[in-house]
């Protein structure tokens, strides 16, 4: 579990990135935020395209902007987002979170100010994994 402090800096910069979502088609906008074992955040919100499946969730954003800098280790990630429920990632974003971390603590945020953590296994329990490497 995360400590108070983690969950607020992640959950605003969350918030942040929430404002930058490009969302036209949906207007369900989201943000979030990544943080990696070295303590630095990286954020990323949804950005939709006319051509649905060109679009590309928050989640995501910020995994990919982490990876193509180098980074290859996470603790933890807040998605934010405006709805009145807590929203967790797509199963996409699951599967993505789960190859570089399948221990992360998910930490999910509305602009109401709710929060609630669960670990990455909890929502994805039956994840596809490399099974290149159990056949060793």
């Amino acid at each position: 579990m995360l400590d108070q402090a983690r969950i607020q800096l992640l959950r605003d910069a969350a918030l942040k990135a929430l404002t930058h979502a490009h969302a036209p088609y949906s207007g369900f906008a989201v943000g979030a935020a990544l943080l990696d074992s070295e303590g630095k955040v990286h954020s990323g919100c949804n950005v939709e395209n006319a051509s649905f499946g060109l679009s590309v969730c928050a989640e995501r954003t910020a995994i990919f902007k982490a990876v193509s800098e180098g980074v290859r280790s996470f603790e933890a990630i807040a998605i934010a987002t405006r709805a009145p429920e807590l929203t967790p990632p797509c199963g996409a974003c699951r599967q993505v979170l789960q190859e570089f971390a399948p221990q992360l603590a998910v930490v999910l945020v509305n602009e109401k100010g709710d929060t609630a953590q669960y670990q990455l296994s909890e929502l994805m329990p039956f994840a596809f994994t490399d099974f290149r490497e159990k056949e060793k």
